[in-house]
């Protein structure tokens, strides 16, 4: 059994929500999302709650049941308070600034790197070491974060790169003479 699908999604206060067949609509004061779940569950809107039924006992339907319950929870917490990664840039000339819709990264390399910033999130480099990836979606806020982290990803003896907020890098000590 899973815990997770067993509890209903609570609606918040302005957040409007239609199910047609398998895909379900969530309309917020951020914007609207919608997720489409798998014929192996069952979606039902009821008391101001979202809940998920599997449709039978097996294993794949047990384990769509946990995950569909998630996606709609991230559905409504995107539409209402919407998803945050922050990196920081640690690094001597290291830092970022945008111009438009374009993140300009000088990381050490020969040439600036020009990062364009896809629809449907933001991007805000608040200081010159910090940068902002904002969104509703949650997979893409991810997904934006890891590709400007890519581009120059923390090593272990300097620590120097990109990385998340709060995230450990794992130092290794130099060569011994």
């Amino acid at each position: 059994m899973s815990r997770i699908g067993k509890k209903p999604v609570d609606l918040p206060s302005g957040v409007e929500v239609s199910v047609s067949g398998q895909t379900i609509s969530i309309k917020g004061p951020k914007g609207t999302r919608q997720f489409t779940a798998t014929d192996d569950v069952d979606l039902k809107v009821a008391d101001g709650a979202v809940s998920v039924e599997p449709r039978g006992k097996s294993k794949r339907a047990r384990q769509q049941w946990g995950m569909s319950r998630t996606m709609v929870q991230n559905l409504v917490t995107g539409v209402t308070e919407g998803f945050k990664k922050e990196l920081e840039i640690t690094g001597v000339g290291y830092r970022a600034q945008m111009q438009g819709n374009t993140l300009k990264l000088a990381l050490g390399y020969s040439h600036d790197v020009n990062f364009e910033v896809p629809d449907g999130v933001t991007v805000t480099a608040p200081k010159q070491t910090e940068i902002t990836v904002e969104g509703i979606d949650q997979q893409l806020v991810g997904q934006v974060a890891a590709n400007i982290r890519e581009w120059r990803s923390p090593e272990p003896y300097k620590g120097k790169g990109i990385r998340y907020k709060g995230e450990y890098i794992f130092r290794k000590e130099g060569k011994k003479k």
